[in-house]
């Protein structure tokens, strides 16, 4: 019997629109379990999810018949629509453009759930912007500096 066998991890990380800091840290579990409610949708497993308040990560298995770029605009555009109405995150004002996607291998995939799991105690000593550049160049993407700060 033929069968098909993949195997797809995408960390991703998106900010806040002009990495505002408008996701307060006490509420979000309640973000979070909104966005693992997209993603299941979408017939993707999630692994971990976390962030601070001005950026999330996402640590997840794509499903193959789900396209990357439209499974990411699908979680920020529900999700911004759902923060925008919830009185619990008052100044969010929406997600930055663009995002990163940086595909992880099986063996990365605890290291990665760790490090995700640790974000409060990670930027007690690192930004957000430090953060995101040493993971785009750790994964060999060409930063486009006029993005950043």
């Amino acid at each position: 019997m033929p069968t098909s066998y993949r195997q797809i991890f995408y960390h991703i990380v998106f900010r806040t629109e002009n990495s505002e800091q408008t996701l307060p840290l006490e509420h979000s579990e309640e973000l979070y379990r909104y966005i693992w409610g997209i993603v299941k949708n979408h017939k993707t497993r999630l692994y971990r999810i976390n962030g601070m308040q001005e950026h999330i990560h996402i640590l997840t298995d794509l499903h193959p018949t789900v396209a990357l770029a439209v499974f990411i605009q699908k979680i920020k555009t529900a999700s911004s629509i759902w923060l925008k109405q919830n009185p619990n995150f008052p100044c969010f004002r929406g997600w930055a453009d663009g995002y990163a996607a940086l595909t992880c291998s099986w063996k990365d995939k605890d290291v990665i759930i760790n490090y995700i799991m640790n974000q409060r105690e990670h930027h007690k000593k690192a930004s957000f912007i430090d953060e995101y550049r040493l993971l785009l160049e750790a994964s060999g993407v060409k930063i486009e500096e006029r993005y950043f700060p």
